[in-house]
């Protein structure tokens, strides 16, 4: 029986936190197939999609991860996906975009975003935000399959921008991924 797990852990940043937490994710037999990790000023979060081939329960793993030896506290949670993903639910839908929006910092500007989003029914697949001498930049990846008119959220981005004070761009993933990648 083949067991899928979400898992998130927390803590105070060290050098060894993917190390210990995949050790000891191995250790329980379990097989990683997807893992997102980022230090936020100082703190680490990390979210992990965890196949067992075996029965486990959420509650040994969260037992097992949090006693690995650590300086820092490992703050743990796991919950079992009871429908295993399509191959199509992984890849990118064809109406991905790429939303970057920069500008001076001040109090509700994701809310701002996210709430046009919402309205738009547009999903945010991912966010990712930084803040560096009082500049915000926010970079979104957003599923707009949803959307019949990209020509009217472009218009409609234009009062955001008056809104918010932000310079907004939204461009298709392909050409930011051709733009922005560097090769190896």
């Amino acid at each position: 029986m083949n067991t899928q797990m979400i898992i998130s852990v927390m803590s105070s940043d060290r050098p060894g936190i993917v190390a210990d937490v995949s050790g000891a994710i191995f250790a329980l037999g379990g097989d990683i197939a997807d893992l997102n990790q980022s230090v936020l000023r100082g703190y680490l979060t990390m979210i992990l999609m965890v196949n067992f081939d075996r029965p486990i329960t959420p509650k040994t793993i969260i037992e097992t991860i949090a006693a690995v030896q650590s300086s820092t506290t490992l703050d743990v949670m796991a919950r079992e996906i009871s429908k295993q993903p399509d191959i199509e639910d992984i890849s990118l839908p064809a109406k991905t975009y790429i939303m970057t929006a920069r500008g001076r910092n001040r109090k509700g500007l994701v809310h701002g975003v996210s709430a046009f989003c919402r309205r738009h029914d547009i999903n945010i697949l991912d966010l990712a935000t930084t803040m560096a001498d009082d500049r915000y930049t926010m970079v979104l990846q957003l599923d707009l399959s949803r959307v019949s008119s990209i020509v009217q959220v472009r218009e409609q981005l234009m009062t955001l921008r008056e809104e918010t004070g932000l310079t907004i761009m939204l461009q298709h993933h392909d050409l930011f991924k051709v733009t922005n990648e560097i090769p190896f």
